[in-house]
């Protein structure tokens, strides 16, 4: 009975320093979790970064064919914003070609900011209208 009173306690120190390590933030697992902007094959995400009322992103085209009326938004749970290229009036891309898009008026609280990034765009080739959607993790200061 001695043997498994003395075990217990230990268990029960150890439960207690884990509950206020997490109660404290320390294994928050957003502290964990890595930048990064991904997309599938023929759209790359080459740059990004944000703040809490902007973000910038570049975007390239390696899909080989141009893209026309490209259009990029980002949606997470909780808002939904579009994301303007920064040379207005071009809304194409053609092959191998990359531009910045920019979000801005947003309010995003500081932490960790996780997303997904959906890129709307027409074929130049075939004339089809095609959705890629990718994931976006940013750190918001």
């Amino acid at each position: 009975m001695e043997f498994l009173m003395t075990y217990g306690w230990a268990i029960l120190v150890v439960l207690a320093a884990i509950a206020a390590l997490a109660y404290f933030g320390v294994l928050s697992p957003d502290r964990f979790l890595p930048e990064k902007c991904t997309l599938p094959s023929g759209v790359a995400c080459l740059d990004f970064t944000g703040t809490s009322t902007q973000v910038d992103l570049v975007i390239q085209n390696s899909a080989g064919f141009d893209m026309q009326n490209v259009n990029v938004y980002v949606n997470s749970t909780t808002t939904s914003f579009s994301c303007p290229v920064l040379a207005p009036g071009d809304t194409t891309l053609t092959d191998g070609e990359k531009d910045q898009y920019q979000c801005t008026g947003l309010t995003l609280p500081s932490g960790k900011f996780k997303g997904t990034l959906s890129i709307d765009y027409l074929n130049a080739q075939t004339g089809m209208t095609h959705t890629k959607a990718g994931e976006l993790i940013l750190k918001i200061p």
